[in-house]
């Protein structure tokens, strides 16, 4: 049976991965610092395929026993998003840039290596044209530059597949408030009302069981899928985040939006992505916007928003 090694296996998408692959019969070895004291694989804990790590990816000695035994690695442990990687650059360059680099230092030819890295890197976009994965990249930010730093070095063997992720949303036994769908969402049902900053800008949604949904088909597909990279979004979740106001509004009616005349949004990304290479692969995402919406509106007054996020 494959053994799959997941580094940061208990985190936001880890956590919903390691289910998958559990139920698809894969042996799964999770290596996890556990950073924000999350308890997010306990109800998996008793399944005898897997096996949980508590150490850190930076520790290269765990690290070197690790990747040796296994026949598969997806490395999702990673300072994730702008806001964390500005708090700490240290850490985040340790994690995000020279754990990958050592990682890909001790890999053998024969070993598949699926990483998640980020559409975020097509930055301010292209105007009205769509991105694919042909498109130039222009990161804005520490975290989406040291992911472009690191898809280049993973590209240079051949198996390897890289996913530049559209942003995630929906509910996790690891959960974050802190990405868009689900801070607006958060919002909507608490304070009843956000104002916008460029409410125009748009970018791609995907829902994190889809993504983890993109994983599997990649490891079903491996020699088809060996040396490519994707864009894993919602090709009907383009949205600005006016028009992502208005889908949270049709299910919290009472939710109240404005767009400020004056002012800017720190995060200045803004493109629309295209994700035709992987429709045409045959992989395609099934929890709409509208979905996600709803189950977060079920989630989230169980929650408490301090302690879910990743700064």
């Amino acid at each position: 049976m494959t053994n799959i090694l997941l580094t940061g296996g208990a985190g936001y998408i880890g956590s919903v991965l390691t289910s998958y692959l559990l139920e698809n019969e894969y042996n799964v070895t999770i290596i996890d610092n556990h950073m924000y004291d999350q308890f997010s694989l306990g109800h998996l804990i008793p399944n005898k395929k897997l096996k949980v790590i508590v150490d850190d990816v930076r520790n290269e000695g765990t690290m070197t026993k690790l990747i040796s035994k296994n026949d598969i690695i997806i490395p999702l442990a990673a300072y994730v998003g702008a806001p964390l990687c500005s708090k700490d650059p240290v850490g985040a360059n340790s994690v995000n840039k020279e754990s990958i680099k050592f990682l890909l230092s001790k890999v053998s030819n024969q070993q598949f290596i699926i990483m998640p890295t980020t559409n975020s890197a097509y930055g301010d976009g292209q105007g009205n044209i769509y991105c694919d994965e042909s498109t130039p990249l222009k990161p804005i930010s520490k975290y989406a530059v040291d992911k472009v730093e690191v898809e280049k070095l993973l590209m240079e063997r051949e198996k390897s597949v890289s996913f530049r992720l559209a942003t995630v949303f929906g509910v996790s036994p690891r959960m974050r408030l802190d990405l868009l769908v689900n801070d607006f969402v958060n919002r909507a049902l608490n304070d009843k009302f956000i104002i916008l900053f460029e409410g125009n800008f748009k970018r791609n949604y995907i829902h994190v069981s889809d993504v983890a949904r993109s994983f599997i088909y990649a490891l079903e597909n491996e020699i088809k899928f060996s040396g490519e990279i994707f864009n894993i979004g919602l090709s009907e979740a383009n949205l600005s985040k006016i028009e992502l106001c208005e889908e949270i509004k049709k299910q919290i009616p009472e939710f109240y939006f404005k767009n400020a005349e004056v002012g800017k949004d720190p995060d200045q990304r803004n493109y629309i992505v295209s994700n035709k290479k992987i429709e045409t692969f045959g992989f395609f995402p099934k929890v709409t916007i509208s979905k996600g919406i709803s189950e977060l509106i079920k989630c989230l007054p169980c929650l408490s928003h301090k302690k879910h996020g990743n700064i």
